[in-house]
């Protein structure tokens, strides 16, 4: 049996219900507003990590703004925008496998346009954008998604002021052409000031705080397809975290490809020059009298509301590299009482041999150490990781390391998957030799191995008292038996009258299947845990 971990698929979101489109907000401008019917109606579909979801909540906010209204799906939509994932063969092979439906609806409904964004656009392939993805009118790299409103000619009168076209550019790395991620700061404090971000949740917020990559991994797109770091001013972060909080947001994430190198590209201040703590591994930065992660999430833990508690509940943050996990950040995870007990720190391989071939620049010995300096720190924290299998020249003994590797660490969650080259990444010149069979055996077998750790690991919450932040509630279902995911027990009998089913997060990041009233969507409930499977606990709540 092939087994796979919920976690393993693909994202793919659109956002949760239609929005209407945006009324100005100075009513003179009403008369100069189109007829609804001549604006299209649009449908997202995102693929891939948190930052393209974030990315596609920009769009949207800007679709509407201009006058747009969202669609339910992509065959009652007059724009469909996919927002694409290429960190793996899979996420743009299911885009290509889609552009026959794409184009049925088009010749279904004349008028019809199809706009390709994220990932998968980069600017050395624009050659071969339209062959591979022959449905598609219009191809916007992630630095130029800021444009797409102006490039579908929908500004006009009615559109906030200050959202105009913002001209991306590209920059060279490595002798190859790149998108130069420069201006995304600031259309995103634009975004922020205009209110014209359609988040897909008023509980938790995504908030960007480093775009690009200057990382080396050769088996990795990011770089050529976002282009170089750069981080957003702390003060304007700072401002939006104040504005979330303000809005009753419980949490919040910051993003970034590797969001603990933020802060390294802004200029230097003295408020700041308590820090300078360097990197131990990777390329060399200059970090002195400049802001870090560490700092950021310090002072949005510092805002505090009337009865002195941290105005936003829980902070998070992903993803980060073992490069920039400094004594600072960790000390910042133990010390601040909104961030979260929960760290996602890609390891990639347990062999040294492989993760100097991937470009990781760090070894087994020094990621461990940092697992132990961070356990130290924060006890109980839930760690979770990111792992290949099958990279190129990987041997059964350097893959048998991987395997130690998860048993001595003993992570919450790994997120793995089969090498698959990319065009265009250093590792592409390399030879993919490990066959296709043991690549599928190697991650099937990996599986197995997580979801054993991961049963016992979470085996260890049985009969605690836990806090869930409640983010989701379904119609209880009429069969006798309520499942609760995968790997769970099912409750026997009907839920109670007034009761659906509900679902949450821990601080620890620990997904749990509850019972109860469904306006318990949005707060902090406690629940003792009675079930515990591979994947999920379930719990009463505690009243």
């Amino acid at each position: 049996m092939t087994r796979s971990l919920p976690a393993l698929e693909i994202v793919e979101t659109a956002l949760p219900r239609p929005f209407p489109a945006q009324l100005p907000a100075d009513a003179r401008v009403l008369e100069f507003r189109p007829d609804v019917a001549s604006m299209p109606r649009f449908f997202i579909w995102t693929l891939g990590c948190q930052m393209n979801r974030s990315d596609s909540e920009e769009m949207a906010g800007r679709l509407l703004a201009a006058g747009c209204c969202e669609a339910p799906g992509p065959e009652e939509a007059d724009l469909v925008v996919i927002n694409t994932c290429a960190i793996r063969e899979a996420a743009e092979a299911k885009v290509i496998g889609r552009q026959g439906t794409l184009a049925r609806l088009k010749a279904e409904r004349p008028g019809t346009r199809v706009v390709l964004a994220g990932c998968a656009v980069r600017e050395r392939d624009r050659a071969g954008l339209r062959r591979r993805y022959p449905a598609v009118d219009l191809f916007l790299r992630p630095d130029e998604e800021p444009e797409l409103v102006a490039r579908l000619g929908l500004a006009s009168a009615q559109a906030a002021v200050g959202l105009g076209p913002r001209t991306a550019a590209t920059t060279v790395v490595n002798r190859v052409e790149v998108s130069a991620a420069d201006h995304l700061p600031a259309a995103r404090a634009a975004s922020v000031a205009a209110a014209t971000l359609a988040r897909s949740s008023s509980i938790s917020a995504w908030l960007p705080i480093v775009y690009g990559c200057d990382k080396s991994c050769t088996y990795c797109i990011v770089p050529f397809s976002r282009g170089p770091e750069r981080s957003r001013p702390f003060d304007e972060v700072v401002a939006e975290a104040r504005a979330l909080a303000a809005a009753g947001y419980r949490e919040v994430t910051l993003l970034g490809q590797n969001v603990n190198s933020y802060g390294h590209d802004l200029p230097a201040e003295k408020r700041f020059a308590h820090v300078a703590e360097g990197r131990r591994v990777g390329r060399r930065i200059e970090r002195t009298s400049r802001p870090d992660l560490a700092e950021l999430i310090r002072a949005i833990d510092g805002l505090r509301g009337p009865d002195g508690a941290p105005a936003i509940p829980r902070l998070r943050f992903v993803t980060s590299h073992p490069w920039d996990l400094s004594d600072r950040l960790i000390a910042a995870l133990a010390e601040a009482p909104s961030a979260c007990e929960a760290l996602h720190l890609p390891v990639q391989s347990g062999d040294d041999v492989i993760l100097q071939r991937m470009g990781r620049q760090y070894g087994v010995a020094h990621y461990l150490g940092l697992v132990e300096r961070v356990r130290a720190a924060v006890p109980g924290i839930a760690v979770s990781t990111d792992v290949i299998v099958g990279f190129c020249g990987e041997t059964d003994g350097q893959y048998e390391a991987t395997l130690r590797l998860l048993e001595t660490v003993r992570f919450d969650q790994v997120f793995a998957a089969a090498y698959s080259p990319r065009p265009g990444t250093p590792a592409s010149r390399l030879a993919d030799d490990v066959p296709a069979a043991v690549k599928r055996d190697r991650l099937n077998r990996l599986l197995a191995v997580q979801e054993r750790i991961g049963h016992e690991r979470n085996q260890a919450w049985l009969g605690r008292t836990i806090e869930v932040l409640v983010d989701e509630a379904a119609p209880a279902r009429p069969a006798a038996q309520v499942g609760v995911g995968e790997g769970q027990a099912p409750w026997r009998g009907p839920l109670p009258e007034g009761f659906v089913r509900l679902g949450g997060r821990t601080r620890h990041n620990k997904l749990v299947h509850l019972a109860g009233p469904a306006d318990l969507v949005g707060a902090l409930v406690e629940a003792q845990v009675e079930h515990a499977g591979p994947y999920s606990l379930r719990g009463s709540l505690v009243r």
